[in-house]
């Protein structure tokens, strides 16, 4: 059993693989601060509720864009599981061409991702992430990773709406029904959703002019595939316009081919 772990700014997601089978998701906040042993009492337990032992665990993989967790989650997994992780970033295999400025300074969230979508749904395709940021990433027609946006994450940016003005309030996301808003609620919730959905089908199309290739459709299969991931996916991508693939287990997939690409 391999265990893959995602390090985020907001949460630890963690899955269980069987061979190439996922069995279970769990996410844990990252902000607490956890000494390697309670790491690894907890990631213990997590194995558990997949009906294994942590004996069975052969291997794990992390990706973090948190560094400050690393060394306890690490010495966690060398104590509770008696496995060194493979860390990803530079110097793990990933079969990723990486066509950027410094490609060292590419966040490993966004290249598991990249290994995913190209596995899952093939070359080009173009990557949408929302978490505490919004990174959108595009993979070009060779395969090869081509640069992408980083956008003010949803809940960042309600947040501080919510904390910079003297009456605003905190707000569910949720869409409201209707673009034009009634009441002050209903006016933020129509921002947030309607305007991020708008913002996302904006990029969408603004990337793919740019890097000439057009997006997929009926009449052309070949073109650019776009798949979304990420907590708040599921409450912007049904508001937008373009036709969007959502797949909440992306990243921890790409761990996973990562792993067997560097433990064959």
């Amino acid at each position: 059993m391999i265990m893959a772990i995602d390090v985020s700014n907001t949460n630890i997601t963690l899955g269980t693989f069987k061979g190439e089978k996922l069995l279970k998701i769990y996410r844990v906040t990252t902000k607490v601060p956890r000494t390697s042993d309670e790491y690894g009492v907890l990631l213990r337990d997590l194995v558990r509720l997949s009906n294994a032992s942590h004996h069975d665990i052969e291997g794990v993989i992390i990706a973090s864009v948190v560094p400050n967790v690393m060394y306890s989650l690490t010495n966690a997994c060398i104590k509770y599981f008696h496995v060194h992780p493979v860390i990803v970033g530079p110097g793990v295999k990933t079969g990723l061409n990486i066509h950027m400025d410094e490609p060292r300074r590419v966040g490993s969230d966004l290249i598991v991702d990249a290994v995913a979508a190209i596995k899952e749904y093939g070359a080009p395709v173009m990557i949408i992430d929302m978490g505490t940021a919004t990174t959108i990433s595009i993979v070009d027609d060779k395969g090869s990773y081509a640069g992408g946006v980083i956008l003010p994450g949803i809940r960042v940016s309600v947040d501080a709406l919510a904390s910079r003005t003297a009456q605003l309030p905190r707000i569910s996301l949720e869409a409201p029904g209707h673009v034009i808003g009634k009441n002050t609620l209903d006016c933020m919730k129509s921002g947030v959703v309607y305007g991020n959905a708008s913002c996302i089908d904006g990029m969408i199309d603004r990337m793919a002019d740019e890097i000439g290739i057009p997006l997929a459709s009926k009449e052309n299969p070949h073109g650019i595939k776009v798949v979304a991931t990420g907590g708040l996916s599921r409450v912007i991508v049904p508001e937008c316009r373009h036709d969007i693939i959502v797949d909440h287990a992306l990243l921890l997939k790409g761990l996973k081919i990562i792993y067997d690409k560097n433990v064959e």
